[in-house]
């Protein structure tokens, strides 16, 4: 068949016809495709849901930031990384997503680590769960400045040491950030590392 078709008008005129019509039919699909691929709707992301009431008071939190200055009060060490507070589950969720690289106090390497939380309201108050893959924190409680701050804290009992997360706006695009524990069945709370972190860009709608 294939000697047919160059045989046919003995100058290759078939071959260049079957060219010109597999010409024709790319630009066809590259016409039809190439408007969904470039249109506004697939190029631009979508918003991010509003935050539920609850939640509303935390929007400060929200948007990608970035610490430099970290300090880790027990082994004199330091710490730096990236943190992206987003809304998630319709806004029902603040979502907390960070990658940290630790130091020793020589400014050595000690590698790093990831972690979550996420934050929520139950019944009267806010919960915050956090874990980095090793450590689970429950946090139970939450003392909120709308706007400016917030103080999470992991319940007593037991005897185990309790948590606290403090974060606190300082600045117009600046976060204070304070964790800290008790001992044991301790009710003062020491702190064990602090640091700033600095937006480095916004969610889209926040």
């Amino acid at each position: 068949m294939a000697g047919d078709l160059f045989e046919a008008g003995g100058d290759g005129e078939a071959e260049r016809a079957m060219i010109r019509g597999l010409a024709s039919a790319l630009l066809v699909i590259v016409g039809l495709v190439l408007p969904g691929l470039t249109s506004p709707a697939m190029a631009d992301p979508p918003a991010p849901p509003p935050l539920a009431p609850a939640l509303a008071p935390l929007g400060f939190l929200v948007g990608n930031w970035a610490g430099f200055d970290g300090t880790v009060a027990q082994t004199g060490g330091s710490a730096r990384g990236t943190s992206v507070v987003t809304p998630e589950a319709g806004g029902a969720v603040l979502l907390r997503r960070d990658h940290t690289e630790v130091r020793d106090a020589s400014g050595v390497p000690m590698g790093g680590f990831d972690q979550i939380i996420i934050i929520y309201a139950a019944g009267e108050t806010l919960h915050a769960d956090y874990t980095d893959g090793r450590h689970v924190i429950l946090y139970t409680e939450a003392k909120i400045d709308p706007g400016r701050s917030v103080v999470f804290t992991s319940s007593a009992g037991g005897g185990l040491a309790r948590f606290r997360l403090t974060y606190k706006v300082d600045g117009p695009t600046s976060l204070a950030v304070d964790f800290a524990m008790t001992s044991p069945g301790q009710d003062d709370f020491q702190s064990v590392a602090q640091g700033h972190l600095h937006r480095v860009a916004t969610v889209l709608g926040y």
